[in-house]
């Protein structure tokens, strides 16, 4: 018999750890081995019962789940599900967590008993996912990763040399799980005259908007959140808002994101297939890139696979280095992935594919 996953339910809130734990409790895969009202208890708990998953309030007195994060993860990597608030500084602080180590997040319900269920739900697959992660292994590449680049520091991306006519036109980007860290590592290092990007980061509505704010202050490019209507650019990153998919079309002459709320794709809207078959349908002849980043489940594999078949290059993040190797694993399974490489060689693979000129 499969074992169940053992988790370890944290909050302030007496009435919130009850209520997540009997609902939790609900799922047969899955054990509440303990409850702790702060992250002083939860060390002590965590070192006593040995929980494969904990789910995190990011709000709380004496120290904030995000502080307890960054001090745990070092010492005692553990798959975590963070708790967020609908407020800004909440969203806010939910990003840092994800940053500090955090698998992923889910907001606390509003209230309405289909808000609570639909919550339970969706904590309850992230919960499964973050077992699923290799954290240790993950840890350890961010950390050579970060000794690596104190060694020996690359020039920064906005001194590469632009080439004088690229060949690609459009690139597309897609993640899930563990994504916003990684869409972090490659748009921060990519050079300010790259062509107009489109990005599907599964993320609830509210929280791609702060997601593209912080990118924006970070990076040599400007990155915003996607409006109707938003000409595309070179030099411009535009990131889907959650609950909208985003497509890329031609009216007069000129390449735009159109948003639209019709009905979710592989489970998810915005979807990374619906983004890439839009891709797909106007460009070829390696007019444009593609690239499927760490994520559970298949979204943007199979537009992946259109793309390649219309001539676009392609790259998906290799195993070692994704958070959860679903979405990369199908692609390249499907003969969509031209190229599979380890998260931190991707922009340079962007660079140099960029810097190919047309014959």
């Amino acid at each position: 018999m499969k074992r169940k996953i053992r988790v370890l339910v944290v909050d302030d809130d007496s009435l919130v750890r009850r209520m997540i734990a009997r609902g939790l409790s609900e799922n047969d895969d899955m054990e509440i081995i303990g409850e702790a009202e702060n992250p002083y208890e939860a060390r002590d708990k965590i070192v006593e019962l040995e929980p494969d998953v904990m789910t995190l309030d990011v709000e709380m007195p004496r120290m904030s789940g995000l502080e307890f994060l960054r001090r745990l993860m070092p010492q005692y990597p553990l798959a975590t599900v963070m708790l967020s608030s609908h407020t800004q500084e909440g969203k806010r602080t939910t990003l840092d967590a994800m940053e500090a180590g955090a698998v992923d997040f889910v907001s606390k319900p509003r209230g309405d008993q289909d808000d609570i269920h639909d919550m339970f739900r969706e904590l309850a697959e992230k919960i499964r996912v973050a077992f699923q992660a290799n954290l240790d292994e993950k840890l350890r590449a961010r950390k050579a990763r970060a000794q690596q680049l104190k060694k020996a520091a690359p020039p920064p991306r906005s001194s590469v040399a632009a080439p004088a006519k690229s060949r690609v036109k459009i690139i597309a980007l897609g993640a899930s799980t563990g994504g916003t860290t990684a869409i972090r590592e490659i748009v921060t290092q990519l050079p300010p005259w790259i062509p107009g990007m489109l990005i599907v980061q599964h993320m609830p509505a509210g929280f791609t908007r702060i997601f593209s704010e912080r990118l924006n202050e970070l990076s040599s490019v400007e990155v915003r959140e996607a409006k109707d209507g938003d000409e595309i650019r070179p030099g411009l990153v535009l990131v889907a808002p959650g609950d909208f998919h985003m497509r890329l079309v031609r009216e007069n002459g000129k390449f735009l994101a159109r948003l639209s709320a019709s009905e979710k794709v592989c489970g998810h809207r915005p979807s990374v297939d619906v983004l890439f078959e839009s891709v797909a349908s106007l460009l070829s002849k390696e007019e444009a890139m593609g690239v499927l980043l760490t994520g559970m489940g298949r979204d943007g594999a199979q537009g992946l696979l259109k793309m390649r078949e219309r001539g676009a290059r392609t790259i998906g993040q290799n195993e070692t280095t994704c958070v959860v190797y679903g979405m990369p694993r199908v692609a390249r399974e499907l003969g969509a992935v031209e190229a599979e490489l380890p998260l931190n060689n991707i922009p340079d693979k962007m660079v140099r594919l960029l810097q190919e000129e047309k014959s």
